[in-house]
């Protein structure tokens, strides 16, 4: 397995390499402003996406073209308002023709192309599949309608488990929600990803779309209100947590709570600070990762 891994992460290069030409695919200069001091995380190696919508670069994602989801996206917070939106997915045509227009765009209701099922996962990989459509970026920690809509591409997405998604993992995106929202001073950055498998990795459809063992997300406040309760001293200015995406995985990085309601066991969440991330991130990945330029320092 650990062979495959590796010829993962060079096709991954490469691939990333090859697009270089492309707009919005290739290269994270157009979306800067969505990461903390326009500083990509380091370490994880793929296919760099502007995320553009209508337009408008919304966020960024480190596509991985061989597993068919993102390692990771990243996104300036906004207090969200409104609902949900009702949209339909979209694909990323820049992954499927380099010289393509770089705004996603919403799956054909017939015939897709066929560059199109190679290049990204599409809407049949999910269908009928004992795995939800997880977002890295979700549509709760955004304002506008358009930023919202934006989050709902396959290229922003990984097979989740309802147990998480609908369990542990959305009270998770809910808390940071609330707590941005009520103690973060100006502008917030969250990144969201995935751990894979260290063997034996679960895939959709046939080797079509990777399953991850792990999400973890991360987020930098470098401004915040001194007045925080004595529960959230440790959570400014950042905070981390590791979520179970497989209730059979051993409990070396996230214990089970066994005294969880019985949809939602096996899929807890454990909280965490941004360096205990990071170790497990090296860990798993076999090379330092960085999350946030400086690890989200205050100085300037």
């Amino acid at each position: 397995m650990a062979h495959h891994f590796a010829l993962a992460v060079f096709i991954l290069a490469f691939t990333g390499f090859w697009s270089m030409c492309a707009a919005d695919v290739g290269d994270f200069a157009p979306c800067l402003e969505s990461l903390y001091r326009s500083w990509p995380p380091k370490g994880l190696v793929g296919t760099p996406i502007c995320q553009r919508y209508q337009n408008q670069y919304r966020f960024a994602t480190l596509y991985s073209r061989p597993r068919r989801t993102p390692w990771f996206s990243a996104y300036l917070y906004a207090t969200p308002e409104g609902k949900r939106p009702h949209t339909f997915w979209k694909y990323e045509p820049q992954l499927a023709y380099p010289g393509a227009d770089g705004n996603m765009l919403s799956f054909p209701l017939g015939h897709l192309d066929q560059n199109v099922v190679e290049s990204q996962g599409v809407e049949l990989d999910y269908i009928n599949s004992t795995y939800s459509r997880g977002h890295m970026n979700p549509s709760l920690h955004h304002k506008s309608h358009e930023d919202r809509a934006s989050t709902f591409t396959l290229t922003n997405v990984v097979p989740q488990m309802a147990g998480s998604n609908d369990g542990p993992w959305k009270a998770l995106e809910q808390n940071v929600n609330k707590t941005l929202g009520t103690y973060c001073l100006g502008d917030a950055y969250i990144v969201t990803g995935i751990i894979p498998y260290q063997s034996d990795e679960p895939w959709l459809r046939n080797h079509r779309v990777a399953v991850p063992e792990y999400i973890w997300s991360a987020y930098c406040c470098p401004n915040y209100n001194n007045s925080l309760p004595k529960v959230l001293k440790d959570a400014f200015p950042t905070y981390a947590a590791i979520g179970r995406n497989d209730c059979n995985s051993t409990e070396e990085i996230v214990p089970v709570n066994q005294q969880a309601k019985k949809q939602f066991r096996g899929y807890d969440v454990r909280k965490m600070a941004l360096e205990t991330l990071e170790m497990y991130l090296k860990d798993r990945f076999k090379t330092v990762v960085s999350v946030f330029y400086e690890q989200c320092s205050q100085s300037n």
